[in-house]
């Protein structure tokens, strides 16, 4: 039995149940026109949020269950099943509200927390300015207080969520004269339709056709002070601290991409014949698969372990980068081989792997690129 199995409870089991019919019924059918249209409808959020199926983890009194992370893992194993990659709800339920819930003050939290737990607020987070990418100490986003108001200035771009968002969390300057870079950013809230907040154009992406990446731009924008998330200032260690988890929550996503990748190709493999036998009988297509489900399940028993080790709050830096290196690397490397597998099919998008393959490339360049993984890794490990 896998490891992570045996924590499931019958609740989980039937949560996976009730997950798997939903998006069978509700998501499935509608993923082609979804990617021809560009955009996951905002009615698919509200019957998530109807569902319990946004948030899970928040408490009871916020619009959640209180149910433990391995939900969220049940609720990215099953959207892995329907090929669509681009409903980000994973980034919203449990990379952006954490944050509000973490750092949010009491009024801050009964103001948002139940509106993204019902799917009435979407959110976004925006730290990546043009020019900048990974590199935040070379943020020029400002945001300076006048009187009982912060006034924000700056662009963002790559924004996930960037126009179906309500809220979105900006990354700013707040004390360009702070020892570092780090120790002057803080986190603001902003709320949609605010004066001075722009929505950008739509980026056209290679992959993750419906979900909607944009730039943002702040001219002016004045937000109240409450909307200060946490401490002024500490903004970037805001960020760090939450990083184990979009790290693990990127891991999840390409692992079990990777299993449906390897499982829609072994089933073509066997049907489909060249030089009159099946594909799947010719030695080396044969071999390459042995190696490609020996990846697959090693990244699944790394994972079960980072994520028990999440659950009892003992996932280090270190193993959360690597699994998120490592994964996501491996997840490209399998659909790469898949759709080669899948022959000429497999570069028609009539066939799943060929929307597979272009949405696994982001996996090894957002939340952090596998370079700055390999970056931190080396320096736990003293080098």
């Amino acid at each position: 039995m896998p490891l992570l199995e045996r924590h499931y409870t019958e609740e989980h089991r039937q949560f996976g149940d009730q997950v798997r019919k939903f998006f069978a019924r509700e998501v499935t059918p509608f993923v082609d026109a979804w990617e021809k249209e560009g955009l996951v409808p905002r009615t698919a959020w509200k019957k998530m949020g109807e569902q319990g199926f946004l948030c899970p983890w928040l408490p009871e009194e916020y619009g959640g269950a209180g149910a433990d992370f391995l939900y969220s893992f049940i609720l990215t194993e099953e959207l892995a099943r329907t090929h669509c990659g681009s409903f980000f709800f994973p980034l919203h339920s449990d990379i952006i509200v954490p944050y509000l819930f973490a750092y949010g003050s009491d009024e801050q939290k009964a103001k948002w927390l139940p509106g993204c737990a019902s799917g009435d607020i979407i959110t976004a987070v925006a730290m990546t300015e043009p020019g900048t990418g990974s590199d935040l100490a070379a943020m020029r986003t400002t945001a300076v207080k006048d009187g009982d108001s912060w006034v924000i200035n700056g662009q963002k771009t790559f924004i996930s969520n960037g126009l179906m968002c309500d809220l979105v969390i900006v990354a700013a300057v707040t004390d360009p004269r702070a020892p570092t870079p780090y120790e002057g950013m803080s986190l603001i809230v902003v709320e949609n339709g605010t004066p001075g907040f722009e929505k950008g154009r739509r980026l056209e992406k290679i992959g993750l056709h419906a979900q909607d990446t944009a730039e943002m731009a702040f001219v002016d924008c004045r937000v109240p002070a409450s909307n200060l998330l946490g401490s002024e200032g500490a903004g970037f260690y805001c960020l760090m601290e939450k990083l184990q988890q979009e790290r693990l929550v990127c891991a999840m996503g390409s692992q079990v991409g990777a299993e449906e990748a390897l499982r829609i190709t072994l089933e073509y493999v066997r049907t489909r014949e060249a030089f009159g036998r099946p594909v799947s009988r010719h030695q080396y297509i044969s071999f390459e698969l042995a190696k490609m489900a020996t990846e697959v399940e090693l990244g699944r028993t790394f994972l079960e372990a980072c994520l028990l080790d999440h659950l009892e709050k003992k996932l280090d830096v270190k193993r959360a980068s690597m699994a998120k290196y490592w994964i996501c690397e491996m997840l490209n490397r399998v659909v790469s081989q898949c759709v080669q597998f899948h022959g000429g099919y497999g570069y028609m998008e009539e066939y799943p792997i060929a929307r597979m393959f272009r949405d696994a490339r982001v996996q090894t360049i957002y939340a952090g690129t596998s370079e700055i993984m390999l970056l931190i890794i080396s320096r736990q490990l003293g080098l």
